[in-house]
Formats: C-alpha cells, structure tokens, sequence
C-alpha cells in the first residue's frame, strides 16, 4: 500500500513509518519539523516539509491510507496556549479528513491518547470508560476521536483510534529526544548523562505500594505494530477505538530503579510536592485489541524498555 504518515518525523511516527516499510509498504512522510527531527525519517520514506493544514497539496488519490501523529501534546502547555491544539490538533485535523474525502483516500489509524479519559473512575481502565480530559491536549485529542466518527458514520471512512499511555524504548535506531523533555525514562537517563544533576519525583505519599505514582508502560516497538495491524482492521463505516498498554504499571520508583540497573549510574532523586491533577494509578486494559486484533506486548519488561532508550541515548553522545 501506499500510506502517508503524518508527523512521521517524531518518536513513534518514525518507528511506525519504518516498519511499514520493513513490511513492504511505500511511505510518504509529512512533518513540518516544529518537534520531529529530519533525520529521524526513515530512509526509503518520501518527505514533504508542510503543516496538517496543506494537507490538501499532499493528499491524493494514489494513497490507500494515512497514520496520523502529528500532533502538539505538552499538556502544561496545552493549558497556558490553547489556542495552538484546537488550531494544530483540532483545525489540521480537520484539514486533513477534507483533503482525504476529497481524494477519496477511506483508511486511517490515528494516533489518540490515554488523556482523553481523565481523572479514571477506575482501573485497568477500559475503552466503555467516561471520556472527561482534564486538559486542553486531552479536549483536542478527543475531538479529533469524535471528528472519526462522525467522518465514519456520514462519509464511509474506515477509522482506528489508538489510546496509548506512556510509551518507552527505542527501535529501528529512532528513539525519544524532544526539546522540553517531559518525561521520566528520558530525565532519568539525562541524569545517567551528567545532562542533569537529579530527578525529581512528584509526590512520595500516593496511595500506592511504594507512595509514588503507577503508569502504564508500552514499548514503542508493541505500539507501532498494533498500528499496522489497526491499519489492516480498518472498516468502510466503521470507527473502533482500542487501548494500548501493558496491562500491569510500574511506579516512579521502579522505573528508577531500573533506569539504575541499566546504566549503572546513581541516579540521586530529589522528592517534590505532587503535581496538581495527577492520578495515582494510570493502567490500561488491553482486552478488546489483544481479543480483536490479536496484538500482544512481545517487549512488556520495563529494564529491556529502558535498556532501548539507554542504548539509543549512548549513540547520540
């Protein structure tokens, strides 16, 4: 198949378009670099510099099927610039189902997020559960799920949104490296680099086995082949949505630890205050996609997630 890859110069866009064309298929990536990385476009990929709201010049009928990632997704900034996810997540969004109706281009997987959910109400946390963002990345996310489906039901598009919780490790020689880095498996291997002196963590007395917060850890090897077999699942008239994740969640501690075991180094920690709205336990249930599509984590171990990202930050100092 011919497929575009929107924002297929990031973190998981990248890995995404490389395995597609690991599997055979012709890629065209459209990033406008404001995050992704030139290098990080997969050699054998086709590039088009432009934003999601040209998608118009790039979209033709030659394409069978486009992944969406293009996306801002810095949540403390979607709260003091809101202005720029409904224009980019929301508005390019739009711009780019136009321009695939348009060229009667009917596939897309598009790259949603575990935000959409909120505060959960309980967990592993499955797809029936109450969609309530508590942040502007969260809305914008979530009204580009709603926009799919509407897309479907009207206009026959074939539509699979994926919700993914933290995603981790490296593959295929791409790996995570943003400008504001957010994250804590990435701050945590910049301490083992000497690019920060400590990490901090946010709260040491949350209602969880060690008192520090539980996320959902995913490979971002596991999540780019569920892309590709969400790709393969897509329906004429038809919107799924799946979540994404291991099932079971590691705490901040244990992600330190490993991070520990990995690189050898210290890694000294400084605990701060909780950050407002932060769960205590964030965990996916998996069940509807490992039932459907028959996906199923091959990576699920934090150390070999860590182990990745180690081995990919070594190659870039």
């Amino acid at each position: 198949m011919k497929l575009l890859v929107t924002g297929g110069a990031g973190y998981v866009g990248s890995v995404v378009a490389a395995q597609l064309l690991e599997a055979g298929h012709e890629v065209t990536v459209l990033d406008n670099l404001s995050t992704g990385h030139r290098d990080a476009v997969p050699a054998g990929a086709d590039f088009v510099a432009a934003d999601l709201a040209d998608s118009a010049t790039v979209v033709t009928a030659d394409f069978d099927g486009v992944l969406h990632f293009a996306a801002k997704s810095l949540v403390g900034e979607s709260q003091q610039r809101p202005e720029l996810y409904w224009r980019n997540n929301v508005c390019g969004s739009l711009a780019l189902l136009d321009a695939m109706r348009k060229a009667a281009v009917r596939r897309i997987v598009f790259s949603s997020t575990a935000a959409t959910y909120g505060e959960p109400e309980s967990v592993p946390i499955d797809e029936t559960a109450s969609t309530a963002p508590t942040n502007t990345y969260g809305h914008s996310k979530l009204a580009v799920d709603r926009m799919l489906g509407g897309e479907a039901l009207a206009h026959g598009l074939g539509a699979v949104s994926l919700r993914y919780f933290n995603v981790a490790g490296a593959h295929h020689g791409f790996g995570e490296r943003h400008a504001v880095e957010t994250h804590l498996i990435p701050i945590a291997l910049q301490v083992a680099t000497g690019e920060r002196d400590k990490l901090v963590v946010h709260g040491e007395d949350w209602p969880t086995p060690d008192g520090t917060c539980v996320r959902d850890y995913i490979h971002v090897a596991d999540l780019a082949r569920a892309h590709l077999l969400a790709l393969d699942a897509c329906q004429p008239w038809s919107h799924r949505i799946y979540n994404l994740g291991n099932g079971a969640g590691f705490s901040v501690h244990e992600v330190v630890e490993a991070a520990r075991r990995v690189t050898g180094h210290p890694i000294p920690v400084e605990v701060g205050p909780r950050r407002p709205g932060d769960p205590a336990v964030l965990v996916a249930s998996s069940e509807r996609i490992r039932a459907e599509l028959e996906w199923e984590p091959a990576h699920p171990e934090i150390d070999v997630m860590v182990a990745d990202a180690w081995q990919f930050t070594r190659s870039r100092t």
